[in-house]
């Protein structure tokens, strides 16, 4: 009997969403954080050496080569247009994913949930899975305030999508109150949550664990973390503050664990505006790095 052929190692497309028409609650701004994660980043990448990088938290050195993450530039934005932009993201998410690789978006705000799960949905030939890191659940059906495409609604909307599997998508770090309607749709649909207090309770590589588990029947997996999941203390710079987040490390840790098994990643509503020194920005380049190192090979 062979064995399954190993699948190649992961190439990475970085492709920017400065866009927020989405925050109609909250506070406005997340439309600068493209710029400011990639400046960012600028730091972390510059510790490469030969192609590689050395990892302290495992005291690991892992390949790094020129090609495995590729800056794509922005999205094209319409400002004054929500949905326009939203299909304008998605066909970017999709094109990368023909293309072999893994997309990064980086918002922007989080109604750009929605298309990072269509635009892989629609490039996937079989199921998808969401893996949504979120303080709240972004379930709203739609409102007069929000209408149906707000950073209230990503989740709900991606959950309509024919080849997302519901059941075998879970919630993580949400916290604190949100309608009962919510609570009535994850119920019909199946969708889990495991909330912030149990992520302090277990711990951030035990719920990972079980988060791959529950997600293992899915063909193609989404990471899509709000930056408002880890509490204000260490991300400022939200759009957004919740306490009893989770820590920063427990962020990280998360994302390491969970990296290998995701194909395509959405960074969502790091807002500059309301940041203390670019602490929320540097966060989010951190976790950018450790999916993209520690993913580069197939789980």
């Amino acid at each position: 009997m062979s064995l399954p052929a190993a699948r190649p190692p992961r190439r990475y497309d970085l492709l920017g969403a400065p866009f927020d028409g989405g925050s109609t609650l909250g506070w406005p701004g997340s439309r600068y954080a493209p710029a400011r994660v990639r400046q960012a980043m600028e730091w972390i990448l510059q510790r490469r050496e030969n192609g590689e990088v050395y990892c302290l938290d495992h005291a690991t050195v892992h390949p790094f080569p020129d090609d495995l993450l590729e800056d794509r530039g922005d999205v094209h934005v319409i400002g004054h247009d929500l949905e326009a932009t939203l299909a304008s993201a998605a066909e970017a998410v999709a094109g990368s994913v023909r293309a072999g690789r893994s997309p990064i978006l980086l918002g922007g705000d989080d109604s750009l949930l929605y298309p990072a799960a269509r635009g892989l949905a629609e490039a996937t030939d079989g199921t998808v899975a969401i893996v949504h890191f979120d303080a709240h659940l972004d379930l709203l059906d739609e409102n007069e305030h929000q209408g149906r495409y707000s950073h209230s609604s990503g989740m709900r909307r991606s959950c309509e999508l024919p080849n997302v599997e519901v059941a075998r998508s879970v919630q993580v770090g949400s916290r604190h109150f949100n309608f009962p309607s919510s609570l009535r749709f994850r119920e019909s649909r199946g969708l889990r949550n495991i909330p912030a207090a149990e992520v302090h309770r277990r711990g951030a590589a035990a719920v990972a664990a079980d988060v791959v588990e529950h997600v293992s029947g899915a063909d193609r997996v989404l990471l899509a973390f709000d930056i408002d999941t880890i509490d204000p203390a260490h991300a400022p710079g939200a759009g957004a503050h919740e306490p009893g987040g989770l820590t920063s490390h427990q962020a990280l840790e998360a994302v390491q664990s969970l990296a290998p098994y995701a194909d395509a990643l959405v960074l969502t509503e790091v807002n500059p505006l309301t940041d203390v020194r670019d602490q929320t920005a540097n966060l989010a380049a951190y976790l950018i790095a450790h999916h993209v190192i520690h993913g580069r090979l197939a789980g």
